[in-house]
């Protein structure tokens, strides 16, 4: 390969990165364990290469990151080790060369190349540890499904809302798999429907970015953008259930009110509990996290908080995720032939009513008469 060189973005918080990723810029990060939705995060960033101090593939499940980013042909320079956190600067031009890493010639750091072969053989390997890696997962889902049933299956209190979910559909946006083709498949849905739009995190972004606002923000306020936040919906920011809610002080720095809602478990957990006992009809799931690997790739050793929720909601819940997979129709060439051919035929009819356009007609069928020899 040639040499790579570009402008260097550096963030130990991909989430963060990628709000200041230009395209054509390297983005050095430090993620172990790539997950998909930050790889498509730097992919739609259009990035030239990736540099990552830690390792992009797991040891013990396979994560879809890596594959993503070396399929959409982007350079990824592997565990090159957390030095280069430090050595490479924002906004500094750098190098790569093969496996090496420079800023103005001088050596900073050497890692793994990763390739599509490399990524697959590694994938493969990791499938053989999956019987192992479910069954702590399953222990952990239990162990904690045991001490948070109370507060989830029992009287929870409910912060106030301004907005009525009574007699309405609740659609749940979150930044999962997926999200913006399914975000994108749902746009008669919410155009018809006008259910409660409620944005968990970035997923409130995501809504904005369809043009939608969102009635309700969720989450902890770390990975959402100052314009949202100021987007006039209601915020609620999510608290460990003694009541501490770092979130709430980005919040109040901006002038914006906002309640907390002290839980265990997800934001996304606590938005379908919040919908579920306001009242709303039917709840409509979107990006949300449903499956060990899912919680693996955001770093959690279970799901028992998810696993109750979705007992508990599970009558009015439909999972919206992977939606725009299930039918994509194909216009074929005969429909639009035919379309074509009825409306020429209505204008027809239409405009023979009119002496000029009849006479204009009339001249156009006398020269393709002549043209054709009939």
């Amino acid at each position: 390969m040639g040499v790579i060189r570009g402008t260097a973005r550096v963030d130990r918080k991909t989430k963060h990165l990628v709000k200041r990723l230009q395209p054509g810029e390297i983005a050095v990060i430090n993620h172990q364990d790539l997950d998909e939705v930050s790889a498509q995060a730097l992919i739609d960033a259009k990035v030239k290469a990736v540099v990552n101090a830690s390792s992009s593939i797991s040891e013990n499940y396979p994560n879809l990151g890596p594959l993503a980013v070396v399929k959409a042909g982007i350079y990824l320079l592997d565990n090159v080790g957390l030095d280069i956190m430090e050595m490479v600067h924002e906004g500094e031009v750098v190098e790569i060369s093969n496996d090496r890493i420079s800023v103005q010639d001088v050596w900073q750091a050497a890692g793994e190349v990763l390739t599509v072969d490399i990524v697959e053989k590694e994938m493969e390997y990791t499938k053989k540890n999956i019987g192992m890696v479910l069954e702590k997962f399953v222990q952990n889902t239990i162990e904690y499904a045991q001490q948070e049933q109370e507060f989830i299956l029992g009287d929870i209190k409910m912060p106030d809302t301004k907005i009525s979910f009574s007699g309405r559909h609740t659609l749940i946006v979150v930044r999962g798999q997926t999200y913006k083709d399914d975000l994108s498949a749902l746009r008669s849905y919410i155009h018809e429907v006008k259910p409660v739009l409620i944005g968990v995190d970035g997923g409130a972004d995501a809504l904005r970015e369809f043009g939608h606002k969102p009635d309700i923000i969720i989450g902890d306020m770390d990975s959402i953008s100052d314009e949202t936040l100021r987007c006039g919906a209601e915020i609620i920011v999510h608290a460990y259930s003694d009541g501490r809610a770092p979130g709430l002080a980005r919040v109040t720095d901006l002038g914006l009110k906002a309640v907390t809602f002290p839980a265990p478990g997800t934001s996304e957990d606590i938005a379908m509990l919040l919908a579920y006992h306001k009242g709303t009809d039917l709840i409509v799931a979107l990006g949300t996290h449903s499956n060990m690997i899912d919680f693996l790739e955001k770093g959690r050793k279970g799901m028992a908080s998810t696993f109750l929720v979705r007992l508990k909601v599970g009558s009015v819940l439909v999972d919206a995720k992977g939606v725009n997979k299930l039918y994509k129709s194909k216009v074929k060439f005969r429909y639009l032939a035919e379309l074509v051919a009825a409306a020429s035929v209505t204008f027809a009819i239409v405009a023979y009513q009119f002496p000029v356009t009849r006479q204009f007609l009339q001249v156009v069928w006398l020269k393709l008469k002549i043209v054709f020899g009939v």
